[in-house]
């Protein structure tokens, strides 16, 4: 699976979901250890892609706050 791609080939509620299923399937066990590091691996990626989405949205409501601020203080000059 391969970093950027994988980021932009799904979406933050894909991720998310699957990131879900992923922790649910470690939580019940009853897998072997490939299957479980292998399931821990993609956990990793998944939470990585969540993480890229939730920062991408934290960069943009920034910038959106940060020009309203700058509208305030030109409408108020």
């Amino acid at each position: 699976m391969g970093g950027r791609t994988e980021e932009a080939a799904i979406g933050y509620e894909q991720a998310r979901d699957e990131l879900i299923e992923v922790v649910r399937r470690l939580e019940a066990g009853g897998t072997t250890l490939e299957e479980s590091l292998a399931l821990w691996e993609r956990g990793e990626e998944l939470a990585k892609v969540c993480r890229h989405w939730l920062e991408g949205a934290r960069a943009r409501l920034d910038a959106a706050l940060a020009e309203e601020a700058a509208q305030e203080g030109e409408a108020s000059s």
